[in-house]
């Protein structure tokens, strides 16, 4: 389907799902957030569609939320905005395929959420991270003070958003924001390279891996085991188990068909 701020495109059963708003350093604007929770929906479902990458275009990732759509919001409707925003992107952190963030430059505010519901983050050299909502007398309210203090540590997270630095992608490498660097190749094809090292793996294995992690991280340890166990057997008597296992066996590539 057509998108007015988003830009959609296959190949090689990876999705690249790039938001379009250059002018404006593509701020998530209300249309934008309803189109990426319809995106990710569709994705979802896609058996064509193995791993997803979202970046954004021109020189910006996505630098924060639309401030002129937060200016003037009453409590209530600060409450209402926040909650719709953490749904899309809660959508995005529990797609059952791997989402990797290609961030191409400013990632701020929303835009450095939006990087964290996605399970993977490779950051150009040049790209820019931060949470500086406290600097406009508000805080992180898709996600951000819960995903960056699960990500980084407590001490990092508060840091980072109680003084609303801005951090370079070195830095964010460093402390465990972003997975890879891209210093030498272009983005694009360390983002690719990495969606396509998943994107071979099992479609089951991964969608049941993500889940394991999702519902597992906040549990206590037996709790979390138990998950792991319910999960890990789910994958019994399924052809693409019979298929990985017989591949190896055999020394062979698997060829994998999500059942």
């Amino acid at each position: 389907m057509p998108y007015e701020f988003l830009i959609v495109e296959v190949a090689d059963r990876i999705a690249t799902v790039t938001v379009n708003r250059p002018d404006k350093l593509n701020a998530l604007n209300a249309r934008v957030l309803e189109e990426l929770d319809g995106v990710f929906g569709a994705l979802a479902t896609d058996r064509h569609v193995n791993a997803v990458i979202v970046t954004g275009a021109g020189r910006s990732f996505v630098a924060g939320a639309d401030i002129a759509e937060i200016a003037g919001h009453d409590a209530a409707g600060l409450e209402r905005m926040s909650a719709a925003g953490q749904a899309i992107f809660n959508r995005i952190e529990r797609l059952p395929k791997p989402v990797i963030a290609a961030v191409n430059g400013f990632a701020l505010g929303g835009g450095c959420e939006l990087a964290l519901a996605c399970h993977i983050r490779v950051a150009s050299e040049h790209a820019k991270f931060g949470l500086p909502e406290v600097k406009l007398g508000l805080i992180p309210g898709y996600g951000g003070t819960q995903r960056l203090a699960r990500l980084i540590g407590k001490g990092r997270a508060m840091q980072l958003i109680l003084s609303g630095e801005q951090i370079d992608a070195a830095e964010a490498y460093r402390i465990g924001l972003v997975n890879a660097l891209a210093t030498g190749p272009t983005l694009h094809e360390v983002a690719q390279s990495v969606a396509l090292q998943v994107a071979r793996n099992g479609p089951l294995a991964l969608a049941r891996a993500i889940e394991a992690i999702n519902d597992g991280f906040d549990r206590l340890p037996d709790d979390a085991m138990a998950i792991e166990a319910r999960l890990f057997g789910s994958l019994g008597g399924t052809k693409d188990m019979a298929e990985g296992t017989a591949a190896f066996l055999a020394k062979r590539p698997a060829q994998f068909t999500g059942e």
